[in-house]
């Protein structure tokens, strides 16, 4: 078992992605997808991926995005997440390579208000392909669950036959996922509505298979945005197999999993869920909030521990003239953060049965 002479190193596109994420799907195994918002969170996430020898998903939201652009950049009409986006793409093909493990480059929710960013990576991803006979991107997300299925489905068609023409995968939602996330509010929503039908994914199989294969779904099972302890949301993650048995026998399909799905909201989610959902085809789950969580407890229990050093340019408990820069300065918290966030990364690699994904014979960088 192993990747090495199948995917590259690097940011994967087209082919290699398909055969990346087939792969996963035959062997049971998902790729944790972690919201960036910085050049520090990516380099956390690549050097996680690094050390657990696993291809890995980097993702920017449309805030996270923003910020990455600067606050000082106004969002009128998406330009500091298009602006942040592209920033971040570049950023991550520079330094993937070198740290030579195969990176699928996404973005992730954007809903019908905002599909211009959506637009502005397209123009991005089209004008990459241009110059170097592939997309900036690997995947793009359109989340139009909001939405009549009507709409929502045909709004996928119009974007992934575009987006086929570059070789981008498409992932796309159908059904709720409850809580909150980059604006979209759904805590409002009842329980039932939480658990999309065998119908509704065949629906959106049948629209994009006739474009191509590159697509994914997010199906919602039980699914919540946000933080929550376990037990508190039923999760269904055997309805997933329903899905991929209700599709093979209407497309006659050779394939026990002929779909390729992905999970949202997994925060708090047991292990046995995970799993059982990676087993049904799963092959990709977003990590967000246990991230952004470990990140900043990196950061405050490097201040709890040298407290005493940071209350002053000057003067600590080893002598009221002794410097403190060595406490303060950036690259020492901000790695204390990164150090956390990888630790934590790595058990989401675990959980999803993606460590040494790359295989032993993988070489080192």
């Amino acid at each position: 078992m192993g990747l090495n002479g199948i995917v590259p190193p690097g940011v994967v596109t087209g082919k290699n992605l398909m055969t990346l994420f087939e792969y996963c799907r035959d062997n049971k195994v998902a790729l944790p997808a972690f919201n960036c918002t910085s050049t520090s969170t990516i380099n956390a996430v690549l050097q996680a991926a690094r050390d657990i020898n696993s291809p890995v998903i980097i993702q920017f939201s449309n805030g996270g995005a923003a910020f990455l652009a600067g606050k000082g950049i106004k969002n009128t009409n998406e330009k500091a997440s298009i602006l942040g986006s592209i920033a971040g793409a570049q950023h991550v093909r520079l330094m993937a390579k070198h740290y030579n493990v195969p990176v699928v480059l996404h973005s992730d929710h954007c809903a019908k208000k905002l599909l211009p960013w959506f637009d502005g990576m397209l123009e991005a991803d089209e004008e990459y392909f241009k110059a170097n006979g592939e997309p900036l991107f690997s995947s793009h997300m359109l989340d139009l669950s909001e939405e009549y299925d009507e709409e929502n489905i045909s709004t996928c068609v119009k974007y992934f036959k575009r987006m086929s023409a570059i070789n981008l995968w498409l992932e796309m939602e159908i059904g709720i996922t409850g809580g909150e996330e980059d604006g979209v509010d759904n805590t409002g929503v009842k329980a039932d509505d939480l658990y999309t039908t065998s119908e509704q994914v065949y629906k959106v199989y049948k629209a994009l298979s006739a474009i191509g294969p590159m697509f994914s779904i997010a199906a919602a099972f039980g699914n919540v945005h946000g933080v929550y302890k376990s037990g508190n949301v039923v999760l269904s993650p055997h309805l997933l197999g329903n899905h991929q048995k209700f599709i093979k026998e209407k497309e006659k399909s050779s394939l026990d999993k002929p779909t390729f799905l992905v999970m949202h909201g997994g925060s708090g989610s047991t292990e046995k869920e995970i799993m059982e959902a990676v087993s049904n085809g799963v092959i990709k789950m977003n990590i967000d909030t246990d991230t952004q969580w470990a990140y900043w407890d990196g950061v405050k229990e490097f201040y709890k521990k040298n407290e005493g050093y940071l209350q002053g340019q000057v003067g600590n408990p080893d002598g009221a003239d002794k410097p403190n820069k060595k406490f303060y300065d950036p690259r020492v918290w901000i790695r204390a953060g990164e150090d956390s966030m990888m630790k934590r990364a790595a058990i989401s690699f675990k959980n999803l049965n993606g460590a040494n994904v790359l295989g032993d014979d993988w070489p080192k960088a």
